[in-house]
């Protein structure tokens, strides 16, 4: 992988997380490292998802593997939040 596909995994990363975190209601007690994160499993095993089930052949943009992605995210917050809460 190239260093252009390393920062755009990043980058894309960085706002499905942000954009999971902001799909959990209340405060979280996560950080924004663990959220960019969470947010890069989510976009890459949500994009692997997508493929799977047939959701990128479309004209126009995959909204259907975003939605998964942001819920992948969005779970691997609550999923830090309760983690941290043990402790």
């Amino acid at each position: 992988m190239e260093i252009s596909g390393i920062i755009s995994a990043i980058v894309i990363g960085a706002v499905i997380g942000l954009l999971g975190r902001l799909v959990v209601p209340g405060r979280q007690h996560v950080g924004v490292l663990a959220t960019v994160l969470v947010g890069i499993v989510a976009a890459f095993v949500g994009a692997l998802i997508g493929q799977a089930l047939g959701l990128y052949d479309t004209k126009g943009v995959a909204w259907l593997v975003w939605v998964i992605q942001i819920g992948l995210a969005a779970l691997g917050i609550v999923a830090l939040e309760r983690m941290k809460a043990r402790d």
